[in-house]
């Protein structure tokens, strides 16, 4: 069920991001996802005897741009409310367009609330936020979200990772998950 959740949702970001939710944010590729299909990079048709990475008309295929997704920012707890700020960037060396990350909060947030532009819904405890166009070693893409949780935990944990990094090769996939747990404090708790 959680995981027919999760295809649903991704279903639904790429549908309202590509089909434009008045947000500007572009929607991801179409080879973007899990499961079936060819991804980028990957060789479709073709004979057995052609040469490795050549296409049957078209020469060489085009290696993967490589960018290095990053994400940081800070959570702060209290009262029930949650206030984000996550900030995406690339440390390159090629620009990308349409990373998309991923928070999931271990609690159930508030009906109804408001998503920045760029940002959606993916269940109760799932938001999507694609970042702007990231140019290498450029300015981050940022987004401050300020949600309500559905009742008032004594804590929660937040999970931060890339989904989609516009079919760039990350070499580093470390700096774009984090685990951060957030104690009703107040105080904020850097990522």
């Amino acid at each position: 069920m959680h995981r027919a959740m999760m295809v649903v949702s991704a279903a639904a970001m790429a549908v309202v991001m590509g089909a434009g939710s008045g947000s500007g944010v572009e929607a991801p590729g179409s080879d973007a996802g899990e499961g079936g299909g060819a991804g980028f990079g990957e060789r479709v048709g073709g004979d057995a005897g052609e040469g490795a990475g050549q296409g049957a008309e078209h020469g060489p295929e085009p290696a993967a741009a490589e960018a290095d997704v990053a994400h940081h920012g800070h959570v702060s707890l209290l009262d029930g409310r949650l206030a984000v700020r996550l900030s995406t960037g690339n440390h390159g060396p090629s620009d990308l367009t349409g990373a998309t990350a991923r928070l999931s909060f271990s609690e159930p947030l508030a009906v109804g609330q408001k998503l920045p532009a760029g940002c959606l819904w993916g269940g109760d405890q799932v938001v999507y936020c694609q970042a702007k166009a990231l140019r290498a070693d450029g300015r981050d893409s940022e987004f401050l979200l300020d949600l309500r949780t559905a009742g008032d935990p004594a804590e929660v944990s937040v999970d931060i990772a890339t989904v989609w990094n516009g079919g760039a090769r990350d070499l580093n996939p470390d700096n774009d998950k984090h685990h951060v747990l957030v104690p009703a404090t107040g105080d904020l708790y850097i990522y």
